[in-house]
């Protein structure tokens, strides 16, 4: 029955172990995520999440368990296979190419599937990348680091979107645009896992969050219900 095909999770991952080298990081990790919604991932700093991210993309040492990604098993499947598949990760640390300039960085990952963003919407998102055109990629805040991180992989047709730490270290109105964006993407079908330290963001843009701790999930709390569990969230987070 059609209707019942829009119930399957976009993404399920259930008994998720990986491993760096002898380091076992994730121990278990089970969650899930509908077509459509925006899920974080929150945790203090080692609990796994970033780990969690690289696992379902393929770039951890080895992993375990179950990773589905629009019904199709992920693991065993290096990394370029996933990313064909619609998937696509923009990391913290944004990787720009220093040498070229914001264009050549938009341009530089090939469209794996059909989809992707065109760069006049691109540009409606981010117009700062449009005024820096020809900017090299040393010239660029961070601000405008994380806009191009983001941008480059709208434009690879991918439908899952992986973001970590996408607010981290930016200022106020940045933050607010990241947001505005991840709102605009949600409206427009995309689905979006995110990483985040900073939960009073994730409560501006997020459907549901997972809480993980020792690499596993150890809550989930919709985020019409964050308020009533703002003294458990301050808890589970340290702050």
């Amino acid at each position: 029955m059609p209707e019942a095909a829009t119930l399957a999770p976009l993404l399920g991952v259930k008994g998720l172990n990986a491993w760096y080298g002898e380091s076992h990081i994730l121990h278990g990790m089970d969650f899930h995520i509908m077509p459509g919604e925006v899920v974080t991932l929150l945790g203090r700093n080692g609990a796994g999440k970033t780990t969690t991210m690289k696992s379902i993309m393929g770039i951890v040492g080895r992993r375990t368990g179950s990773v589905t990604y629009d019904g199709q098993e992920l693991i065993g499947l290096p990394s370029n296979r996933i990313a064909q598949l619609g998937v696509a990760f923009c990391p913290e640390e944004r990787g720009i190419f220093a040498s070229l300039n914001v264009e050549e960085n938009l341009l530089l990952p090939p469209q794996v599937r059909d989809g992707g963003l065109p760069l006049s919407t691109i540009f409606e998102l981010f117009p700062n990348l449009k005024e820096r055109l020809a900017s090299q990629g040393t010239k660029l805040s961070g601000g405008e680091q994380q806009m191009l991180a983001i941008a480059r992989i709208l434009r690879t047709g991918a439908r899952l979107l992986l973001l970590d730490e996408p607010t981290e270290g930016l200022a106020p109105v940045i933050i607010q645009q990241i947001g505005r964006t991840i709102r605009r993407l949600k409206q427009d079908g995309f689905t979006i896992l995110l990483v985040e330290q900073n939960f009073r963001f994730a409560a501006t843009v997020a459907d549901r969050h997972y809480v993980v701790e020792r690499g596993k999930v150890i809550d989930m709390i919709p985020n019409a219900q964050i308020d009533q569990n703002m003294a458990k969230l301050h808890e589970y987070l340290g702050v």
